[in-house]
């Protein structure tokens, strides 16, 4: 696992420590959270799959393809990435993860990316799962969380605006969707 990574310390012995864990939603539904695992990969293609084809256009990476989530899978075992998923029974309701690299000059950085299906949205899942990834981080001495996000996800830019993170740059046609087209990217940071 991910946090079994040498070096990794106490910390990480408290994050496999907190997991699996139930909590309540806004309508009253449990969810459970845990550290995704290898074996999480059928679930997590589910739910990419779920998503808007227009939401997928945003993300770094094609989620819905098997490699790009067995590289997820594999980062997670060589501790460059944490991922909390929110399990509504075994269907997978959303997850955030926290990418970091502990042996670069940003060691003390990290990024947070989040995503949660349709069906759970405006419930408390992605503020569950931020503060999740925020905890997490904390415990593995991270000091500052990054987002990315392109400048026309605006309630994006709400969400994470609300939670504490200012807006630091935007990098204009920086990014280029699966579409050709490129979008300007903002860069917002909370320092914890």
């Amino acid at each position: 696992m991910g946090s079994e990574t040498p070096g990794a310390g106490n910390g990480a012995a408290a994050v496999q420590a907190r997991y699996p864990r139930t909590v309540a939603l806004a309508d009253g539904r449990e969810v459970t959270l845990r550290l995704m695992t290898r074996e999480d990969v059928e679930a997590v293609l589910a739910f990419a799959k779920s998503l808007d084809p227009d939401e997928l256009l945003y993300l770094r990476v094609n989620i819905t393809e098997p490699g790009v989530v067995e590289r997820w899978a594999h980062y997670i075992e060589t501790g460059r990435t944490e991922t909390v998923l929110a399990l509504d029974g075994d269907t997978v309701a959303g997850e955030a993860s926290l990418l970091h690299n502990r042996t670069s000059w940003t060691r003390h950085l990290g990024e947070i990316r989040l995503q949660v299906a349709p069906p759970h949205r405006r419930l408390g899942v992605a503020r569950l799962l931020t503060d999740e990834v925020e905890w997490i981080a904390r415990t593995l001495s991270l000091r500052m969380l990054t987002a990315r996000m392109t400048l026309d996800q605006t309630a994006a830019q709400g969400f994470f605006r609300q939670i504490g993170y200012q807006r630091e740059a935007v990098l204009w046609d920086y990014v280029m969707t699966a579409d050709g087209k490129t979008r300007n990217l903002l860069v917002a940071t909370k320092r914890l």
